[in-house]
């Protein structure tokens, strides 16, 4: 099965950046791709996602995205997505 992650981030974002390397851990275990998107080069998405930065959402192939995590990653809340 595909999971496509998203982290939606920022330039110069400390907890973006610990939040993609935390998560690229698990590559190996799960295989996933991920897409980190820049919300400040995007008006509707930084409307969304300005605050909560960085936030993790995950998609499952013929699944609907599902917001998994923000400004911190949660493992247990991964590990759950994984195994839905």
């Amino acid at each position: 099965m595909m999971i496509q992650f998203t982290l939606y981030s920022r330039s110069y974002c400390h907890l973006c950046d610990d939040m993609l390397e935390q998560l690229q851990a698990y590559s190996p275990e799960y295989g996933f791709t991920v897409k980190v998107v820049d919300v400040d080069q995007d008006d509707e998405v930084l409307a969304l996602y300005d605050e909560l930065v960085p936030v993790l959402v995950g998609q499952k192939e013929g699944q609907n995205q599902q917001r998994i995590c923000h400004y911190y990653l949660d493992p247990a809340a991964l590990k759950a997505f994984f195994h839905a």
